[in-house]
């Protein structure tokens, strides 16, 4: 089978880890990459590595002779393009932003979008046109409490920290962006109103719908580059050795998440698709670490982790990517 896919938006952060998946995803032949601000330039002028990959350019131009058209523009742009680009009720929509993730959200015209995250919707996904792909630290999190939702054991306040890189500020330069200003540094952002508390929320309901306690998630701004650590602890009366055999039989079959009985740390995950979690039973709490890369499974690789369920391909097709350990 082969795909032919299309990017509006790929000269950011999300488009160019698209761009190296899909440039040697076997089943996928790129169409075109869309950039106003860059028509014309080679890709690999923008994104330096892809040099010798690709001779494609950006263009300004759209076209409808595609399967898939993935969305890496801004929060609120995605729903400005499709209404100002009227697509093709054919082709398959996979949108990176945050425009169509939430219930009251999730159609535009006769488009209606599921929410992307296979280890909660993953039947939905194959047998859907258009799909809202998840936020990175929306990710990290839901992962790291799905099962406790499933098994209905959310039943008391949440308590949440999470880290995450630079990256996931997105390309465009602000005052806590600049280098001078992260490196070495460490701040708290958006306390208990981060935006992706909405989708968080929603997806928690999905499987245990009478939860109603707090998510009390505080964000930091991490120095390094790539990558979310989040830590997450609630009161709960399993043991241990219930509480991993309730993770592991919640994602056993899925591809990228794994439950680790070892301590984790972020260096296993980054540059790869993967989501690790660990379970640690503390008194009557239980704290749960999860970890991701915020570019792949918090984005552009669960694009294509999604696009290959709606196709019917091998969920982990042009995904086998490993960590660095160094």
């Amino acid at each position: 089978m082969r795909i032919k896919a299309g990017i509006v938006g790929g000269a950011g952060y999300t488009g160019g880890e698209l761009l190296r998946i899909l440039v040697n995803h076997p089943n996928v032949d790129i169409s075109f990459v869309h950039s106003n601000s860059n028509a014309v330039n080679y890709i690999y002028d923008v994104h330096t590595d892809l040099i010798g990959d690709t001779d494609l350019k950006f263009t300004s131009d759209l076209s409808q002779d595609i399967d898939v058209l993935f969305l890496c523009v801004g929060h609120g742009d995605a729903k400005k393009f499709l209404e100002a680009n009227p697509v093709d009720d054919r082709i398959k929509i996979i949108d990176l932003s945050q425009d169509f993730r939430l219930g009251k959200t999730a159609a535009i015209a006769s488009k209606n979008f599921v929410y992307g995250l296979p280890e909660l919707n993953r039947d939905k996904i194959r047998s859907a046109q258009n799909i809202a792909n998840p936020g990175c630290f929306a990710t990290c999190l839901q992962l790291a409490m799905l099962p406790l939702a499933k098994a209905g054991l959310l039943n008391k306040e949440v308590h949440i920290s999470a880290t995450t890189g630079s990256t996931g500020a997105g390309q465009s330069l602000s005052a806590t962006s600049h280098f001078s200003w992260r490196n070495n540094n460490l701040s708290v952002y958006k306390a208990f109103g981060h935006q992706h508390l909405k989708e968080i929320g929603e997806s928690i309901k999905q499987l245990q719908p009478a939860f109603e306690s707090d998510i009390n998630f505080i964000p930091y701004r991490g120095d390094f580059t790539r990558g979310i650590m989040a830590s997450v602890y609630t009161e709960c009366d399993l043991s241990q050795e219930d509480l991993e055999s309730l993770y592991e039989e919640y994602y056993a079959g899925h591809e990228f998440t794994h439950v680790s009985k070892k301590n984790i740390d972020l260096k296993q995950v980054v540059n790869t698709n993967k989501c690790l979690v660990h379970v640690e039973k503390h008194g009557n709490k239980v704290m749960i670490l999860s970890i991701i890369d915020n570019l792949l499974k918090g984005a552009s690789g669960q694009a294509v982790q999604n696009m290959n369920l709606m196709f019917g391909l091998d969920e982990r097709a042009g995904l086998r990517l490993k960590a660095q350990a160094f």
